[in-house]
Formats: structure tokens, sequence, C-alpha cells
């Protein structure tokens, strides 16, 4: 209706999903994300995880760690289990799903790239998962593979892609995730960011604070935060 019951500046929103059993995440899951940095599309997912205390609102800050000089942005397209399965076919993979938000895999590339390239301490640090503004049904969204994905830091956009670029697509991440592990309602499935990074610019940009960083995805919404 867009008519607001409560003022939306007098109300702070929260993750429409805060407390999951499981944050699991893709590596180079774009085409152009893997050409920015010339590699190989890789033959099978590459999978890590977030803590789920990484997790903050769609309008929360970002907190740069003391520990850390190089933090940089991924928008990602966010899928939220529906329905608990194990060993999951690819052909209904999708009715394990309830739905999608947006999300940043906010990534400290400095710790991502220390401790033998074991990616877990430079992606969980607190407040390292900002997601919202809403869950969004699957129902509601036309194409989830055919949405633009974007992403800007103090108004100049720096992502600017297609979730058509996805390398592997949701009913095969499922089905893939769910070989190795037991999918609960509440499981994030963060799907990989595009190209356009801090991290694989000439020269490198990394965020700073006082930065403000926009993520959209079309039909899903926009969430904001600023570096603190």
């Amino acid at each position: 209706s867009a008519q607001h019951r409560v003022a939306r500046d007098s109300v702070r929103l929260l993750a429409p999903i805060g407390d999951p059993q499981k944050v699991i995440a893709v590596g180079l899951n774009y085409r152009d994300h893997c050409q920015e940095q010339s590699v190989p599309v890789p033959k099978k997912p590459i999978i890590f995880n977030k803590f789920p205390s990484a997790i903050t609102g769609p309008f929360d800050d970002i907190v740069q760690p003391p520990d850390s000089k190089e933090v940089d942005w991924e928008v990602e397209l966010a899928a939220i289990i529906g329905k608990e399965g194990r060993h999951i076919e690819e052909a209904v993979a999708m009715e394990h799903v309830v739905g999608f938000t947006v999300a940043n895999d906010v990534s400290a590339r400095d710790w991502q790239m220390k401790n033998g390239r074991q990616w877990l301490l430079g992606k969980t640090f607190d407040t390292f998962c900002p997601l919202g503004p809403a869950l969004v049904t699957k129902e509601a969204v036309t194409d989830v593979h055919n949405l633009r994905i974007c992403c800007s830091v103090n108004g100049q956009l720096m992502q600017d892609s297609s979730t058509s670029q996805l390398i592997f697509r949701l009913p095969m991440l499922v089905a893939w995730v769910s070989r190795f592990v037991t999918l609960v309602p509440g499981d994030i499935l963060l799907t990989g960011t595009p190209a356009g990074v801090g991290f694989f610019r000439k020269p490198p940009v990394f965020l700073k604070r006082g930065d403000e960083v926009r993520c959209e995805i079309e039909q899903l919404g926009t969430i904001c935060n600023k570096v603190v």
C-alpha cells in the first residue's frame, strides 16, 4: 500500500534473519568476478562460512576492526532456507528456499590472505554481514537469476552486474551444500559477488571510517551501512 503504520525514520530495522544456525557462503561464483582477477572459472563451488555473530541490520554501522587496514565490500544475493533437507535433489532444491534478501559480505582482505589463506577470519568480524532490508518471498521475484545487482561507495558505483553472471545457480548450490550438511529453516546462503570489489582495482581501494556503502538488488531492495 506504500502506507506505513509507523514512520520509517522512527524505527530501526533489524536483519530479517538475525540468529541462523548457519551462514554459508560461496566464493568465485560470478563469471565477471573471475575475469577481473584472471582466475579460471571453478569446476565445483568454493564454500566457506561466516559466523552468525557477523550479521547486522540493513542500516547499521560496519565496524572497521583495528586489526585490519584492507576492509572491502561485496554485494551478494542471499537465499534463505525455509524447509529442512539433506541430500536434496537439484530438481526440487528451490522448494527448500523460502526467499531472498540483500547481503554485504564485508571482507578484511589482509586477514583473508593470512593464516594459510583460510578465509574465515577475514570474513567474520562482527558487523561483517549486513543483511536486509526484508525477506522477499521467492513468489514475489520474477527471475532470481536475472536481477541487477550493484554496490556504491560514497555515491560512486563500484559493482554493477546481474545475477545472470552466476556460475553455480541456486538449485545446484542448495543441492551441493546439502550433500555435506543438513540445511534447516533460517540458514543463509550467500551466493557470491560480481566484479568491482576494491581489492582488484588498480590501485586497490579499501573502506575507511566515514564511508557509506550502498548495496542493491533489483526487486529485493537496498541496504546502506556506514563504516565507523
